[in-house]
């Protein structure tokens, strides 16, 4: 209310701090004392800040139940608006990267192609090792986009089942067993002999992404290990790394939207999306995800992947 009174007096206060500049002044070029100036703008400000609080009773009193009626109802339908412009502008952006990530397909096809001809007629190359290397992290990153674009409508494809975690991991495994091959980093990974009710798709991807992240931060000729690990009363899957570790300061801060912290400032190549995306994904799945890590000595990414068991009655 009062925000609406001000707008409404406006030009009257306006014009009221441009006479007292003009008297200011005028007195100032007389010589007038200081003080007697002073006085006198305390004395116009004191008067007129009086007369401003009795036309805003005044005006309080004017606005009556109709008037909040249909300010509330101008609210509304303003509030209304906003949240089809921005249904609009979501659902247009999500149709424009739909279709570039189908679209992308085509040339990533084509690339593939290329990167296997030039393997058979120069096999011995280094540089075709990097480019197959740099084609799989194109294909991973269209990926992630593209799972980016359906969280917003996860709940409608979740497909709860029970599966073999085992089965999980190694499809994993398999798809990044390239990159493993080619930065020659060494896996050990201990059988689980475990199910779990789950929806394999989504869990996967959280498993990629992490992954992922422990091959990104593992220099050449390091360790991967996959694990089941009690703790906290709680049997979960350990995804460790010999990599280069989290700064202290940022562990708190790693599934937060857009926080890339200490390595990706310095990698440079950092989303900040990834851990992001892991951790809202384990809440749809009612999982739970954590980090520990030590500098220099590498990261253990926890993955409780137990639910409520349901009594159906």
């Amino acid at each position: 209310m009062i925000k609406m009174f001000l707008k409404s007096k406006q030009n009257e206060l306006l014009c009221y701090i441009g006479s007292m500049l003009l008297f200011v002044t005028v007195l100032f070029l007389y010589d007038v004392r200081t003080d007697a100036i002073q006085y006198g703008l305390l004395l116009s400000t004191v008067l007129f800040l009086l007369n401003l609080t009795l036309q805003f009773f005044k005006f309080q009193k004017r606005l009556s139940e109709q008037d909040y009626q249909n300010i509330i109802k101008n609210l509304k339908e303003q509030n209304s608006e906003l949240k089809s412009q921005e249904r609009i502008f979501k659902q247009e952006m999500s149709d424009y990267y739909s279709m570039w990530v189908h679209q992308i397909k085509t040339p990533i096809a084509a690339m593939h192609v290329l990167q296997q001809i030039l393997e058979e007629e120069y096999p011995e190359q280094k540089y075709i090792k990097e480019i197959k290397l740099e084609l799989f992290k194109i294909e991973q990153y269209v990926e992630m986009v593209l799972t980016y674009l359906r969280m917003g409508e996860m709940s409608g494809d979740l497909k709860f089942e029970k599966y073999s975690l085992d089965a999980i991991v190694r499809q994993v495994i398999r798809k990044y067993s390239q990159m493993f091959i080619l930065r020659k980093i060494h896996l050990q990974y201990a059988k689980t002999s475990q199910c779990i009710v789950t929806d394999e798709k989504w869990l996967q991807f959280v498993l990629e992404q992490v992954l992922s992240n422990a091959l990104k931060y593992t220099k050449d000729g390091g360790m991967i290990f996959i694990y089941t690990e009690e703790k906290e009363n709680k049997k979960c899957l350990v995804i460790e790394d010999s990599g280069i570790g989290i700064q202290a300061e940022d562990l708190p801060r790693v599934f937060e939207k857009g926080f890339t912290g200490y390595n990706g400032r310095a990698d440079k190549k950092s989303t900040g999306i990834g851990l992001y995306m892991c951790k809202k994904i384990m809440e749809r799945l009612n999982h739970q995800i954590w980090i520990e890590s030590e500098i220099d000595k590498g990261t253990k990414v926890y993955l409780d992947l137990a639910r409520e068991e349901w009594t159906i009655e």
